[in-house]
């Protein structure tokens, strides 16, 4: 790693020539002078610092700058051709699909419907090559895929251990994924990405330790410690739908996919059988319209209920969501009471739903039972929030190669 080796004159040019590239991801495009009052470094390292980046086609300049009495300057920005990524989400009822340029514009999004199928391979190798050709990029100019899967991802292999809502998903696809798209493919927990967006875009901007609470047909939970993601031995942690909780039966000692005959219209969820006992019981969709109808809160789906609830608190939604948010602060208290994150940020539709309202609400139960109160806030990642992190993720390690100074003399 560059990190362990001596301090030379070409450790040094890599150095400034990959924070001069973060710099202008950041904030470009820049002048020479402004990335050398950034950076520290002189004119002249600078000037030697954009040639050496011209020519390995990762800067260009794209304009001018006038300043004081002497010729414009010129501005400087990061070539967005010279890499780009995929990000996914992959869910029981499609695959949505992005591709990203290495400055992270969203060049194209699709979704495609798997018809039926559900072969991992086939429906992730489709949904590539429909972004692609919308992107008007080559799939072989791809640098870095990352996709995001409901279920449980094992820390040391990388591969799916399991996932209720997508059988077929199980250990050896990482391994099909990377021989199909002949390039490196990440599998990541679909909330995990999540966190990953919110930490970058959202409300834990600049927040080292946090939890992100997933409530949509079913729940999930993140935590991100020192800035980064507790993944767990087995890369169970965050299966917070198995939490015993008053009201609910026990949770099953093993996992099973509820089956359609039984009832379940919007549930069989992401990761967690919400019907099968523990805190998925209790504030899985299911439960929530269930609750919601009890009060008089009669929107169709559960997302429907919340989101009338939180805008109407006046008329039966503000007991509704006082109910709602004692069993949403099951899972909060018992999360801050083992690692006090100090934030807590809702996300999912149901979380989205419920805004301020129910966030507020949350905050204060939890202020009461709990030795700390940490701040419970709504989400304020735009769009899709898995699919986002699946993007920031694969941009994050195309550019740790991209941006590499091999070839560097």
């Amino acid at each position: 790693m560059v990190a362990n080796r001596p301090g030379t004159p070409r450790l040094l040019r890599e150095l400034n020539d990959r924070a001069a590239l973060d710099l202008l991801v950041q904030q470009g495009p820049l002048t020479r002078a402004q990335i050398g009052e950034h950076t520290g470094l002189s004119k002249v390292t600078a000037s030697q610092l954009l040639s050496r980046l011209e020519d390995r086609g990762l800067v260009s300049v794209v304009g001018s700058q006038a300043g004081g009495r002497g010729p414009n300057a010129a501005l400087y920005a990061v070539v967005p051709s010279s890499a780009y990524v995929a990000g996914l989400e992959v869910g029981p009822d499609g695959v949505t699909a992005g591709v990203a340029d290495i400055t992270g514009h969203l060049v194209a999004q699709v979704t495609v419907d798997p018809n039926g199928a559900d072969e991992p391979v086939r429906m992730v190798h489709a949904a590539v090559v429909k972004a692609c050709r919308s992107a008007k990029v080559a799939l072989s100019r791809l640098s870095a895929f990352v996709i995001g899967t409901p279920g449980v991802v094992d820390p040391q292999s990388g591969d799916v251990q399991f996932s209720f809502d997508l059988p077929s998903w199980h250990e050896g696809v990482l391994a099909a994924l990377r021989t199909d798209l002949r390039r490196p493919v990440t599998i990541e927990n679909d909330v995990n990405l999540a966190a990953i967006a919110e930490r970058a875009y959202g409300a834990a901007r600049g927040s080292d330790d946090f939890a992100l609470m997933w409530l949509d047909r079913g729940m999930g939970l993140s935590v991100m410690l020192g800035g980064r993601l507790h993944r767990g031995r087995s890369g169970g942690a965050g299966e917070i739908g198995y939490l015993p909780v008053p009201g609910a039966p026990l949770p099953l000692g093993t996992a099973r996919r509820v089956p359609a005959d039984e009832g379940v219209t919007e549930s069989t969820t992401w990761g967690i059988p919400t019907l099968a006992g523990g805190y998925g019981a209790l504030v899985g969709a299911d439960a929530v319209r269930a609750l919601a109808h009890e009060y008089g809160v009669a929107e169709k789906t559960a997302v429907d209920c919340v989101r009338a609830a939180a805008a109407d608190e006046a008329r039966g939604g503000g007991p509704f969501l006082d109910d709602l948010a004692r069993r949403i602060s099951y899972g909060v208290t018992s999360v801050n009471i083992v690692l006090d994150p100090g934030l807590v940020v809702l996300s999912g539709g149901l979380g989205r739903a419920g805004g301020l309202p129910l966030a507020t609400r949350i905050e204060e139960i939890v202020g009461r039972i709990s030795p700390t109160r940490p701040a419970v806030a709504v989400t304020e990642v735009d769009g899709n929030p898995v699919l986002r992190g699946a993007l920031h993720a694969a941009l994050v390690k195309a550019r740790d190669d991209v941006f590499s100074a091999a070839g560097v003399s």
